[in-house]
């Protein structure tokens, strides 16, 4: 109890500080924190838009937001799993830092039956220790919002007396509203009734992203003064494998490289159009112009329905198929339209850009893995970080990946497998589909990437896999 009310304390301090802050800079003239609106899809792949050069696909409202804004090329997610990287977006701070490294809750069935090395024992819950961006952002007189798929409370949490709902979920962590937000990585179903306890039945048949984005459309009108944090963290494209019937149709025959099954083509579609229409309201509510608008993916594509090519593997992988996703960022009169970055960024640099954006100080004595990505949006100048790294000691629900990190440094990508030490080195320049293992050719590059990527673990606290029966 006393941890909660010294959060209590240090949210009041913040809001009185934060709130003469923005007095002082109204009357010198300075211009208002915006609105944010942070979209995030769930399992799209790098290559499922039109801006990206899918030419399968139809996603002309995300293509649109692309010509608005920036889009990062070479953006990555946190994890190659979903948990993970939501986690890393709340807190800045790493998977490895948190120890939530896998989809929640990981499970002995992930492993495979003759493994040597077994995962090390990781959170199923994101703390409430952790004061994340809504809660900062709340407590800088920010209205807050969460609408769709959480996925950082695990079905063993303790439940609110009465209300069914985990503790650690989005109304315990900062947001005044949470419609859909749960412990479900993926909905039972995606159409009307939802069978998601906080999201009621209202138009049988109706399909979950039109859901949210008339729950969006109604938190813009209702907070249309500002300023908002809006999470719309969709659970399309995720399993079940579910749209449309007019959308499915329509991709019947459009199979190839770029997309694997028909359904996987409406979902994505159906999501654009869905955005689209939060995108208009935006328009029409005159928010568009002070509002900084962010997608993203959580990770990579599952390769059952997806196709990641040219990168390799996807969901659950280390290659960049599992971990290099689209990033688009729209804030007019600060980010210049039509631009592209090809500087690497991860999700986790999502929390220090917002808080630098909404003029709300980063807490000196908090860890933060994340850097501020307004140097790159303003186009005044370079990131003072030379390496991206990763942690994923754990098996994906396919049971066919290796347990192992990763760092990307410049044009270079170290991947080490924690089973048997191996190294695999590859020029991304070169080689994006990652096919050239250098290790053997360049064993000093290997080592060095090898010896930061040990350093960076050690400094992170990351914990590594136990032999069985060790």
């Amino acid at each position: 109890m006393e941890r909660g009310l010294d959060r209590r304390c240090a949210a009041s301090v913040l809001l009185v500080a934060t709130l003469a802050g923005w007095a002082a800079g109204r009357e010198s003239g300075a211009e208002e924190p915006p609105n944010v609106l942070l979209i995030m899809a769930d399992d799209l792949g790098w290559m499922d838009l039109g801006c990206q050069g899918n030419e399968r696909i139809e996603t002309p409202n995300l293509d649109r937001l692309a010509t608005q804004g920036m889009r990062f090329t070479d953006a990555y997610s946190a994890a190659p799993v979903c948990s993970p990287t939501r986690a890393s977006i709340l807190t800045g701070q790493s998977p490895a830092r948190l120890n939530i490294t896998n989809h929640i809750p990981d499970r002995p069935s992930f492993w495979p039956d003759d493994a040597r090395w077994l995962p090390p024992e990781t959170l199923d819950h994101l703390p409430l220790e952790h004061v994340t961006l809504a809660e900062r952002l709340r407590a800088a007189g920010y209205a807050t919002a969460f609408l769709g798929k959480w996925h950082l409370s695990g079905p063993s949490a303790p439940r609110d007396e009465g209300l069914g709902q985990a503790q650690f979920a989005p109304e315990h962590q900062g947001f005044d509203l949470n419609v859909g937000g749960c412990d479900y990585g993926g909905p039972p179903t995606f159409f009307d009734p939802y069978r998601v306890h906080n999201l009621p039945s209202r138009d049988p048949g109706e399909y979950l992203p039109d859901r949210l984005a008339d729950e969006a459309i109604a938190f813009l009108r209702e907070h249309r003064d500002g300023p908002f944090l809006l999470c719309l963290w969709n659970y399309a494209v995720h399993w079940p494998m579910e749209a449309p019937a007019e959308l499915i149709e329509k991709y019947r025959g459009r199979e190839g490289p770029g997309l694997n099954e028909a359904r996987y083509g409406a979902m994505v579609e159906a999501l654009d159009a869905a955005l689209g229409r939060v995108f208009a309201a935006l328009d029409d509510l005159d928010l568009a112009r002070r509002t900084l608008v962010i997608f993203i993916s959580d990770n990579g594509p599952y390769l059952g329905v997806a196709d990641a090519g040219p990168l390799r593997a996807g969901k659950g992988y280390l290659y960049e198929g599992g971990i290099r996703v689209p990033l688009i960022v729209r804030w007019p009169g600060q980010v210049e339209a039509g631009t592209t970055c090809d500087t690497p960024v991860v999700s986790t640099d999502l929390f220090p850009t917002l808080l630098e954006a909404a003029g709300v100080e980063v807490q000196d004595d908090v860890p933060l893995d994340g850097v501020s990505l307004l140097p790159l949006l303003r186009g005044t100048g370079g990131l003072e970080r030379e390496a991206l790294f990763f942690h994923y000691p754990n098996y994906a629900w396919h049971r066919s990946n290796r347990l192992g990190g990763a760092v990307r440094a410049g044009r270079y990508k170290l991947i080490e497998r924690y089973d048997d030490g191996s190294l695999e080195l590859y020029d991304l320049e070169e080689n994006l589909g990652e096919t050239r293992n250098l290790a053997g050719r360049m064993p000093q590059k290997a080592s060095e990437l090898r010896d930061r990527l040990k350093a960076w673990r050690a400094a992170s606290g990351a914990r590594m896999p136990v032999e069985r029966g060790g």
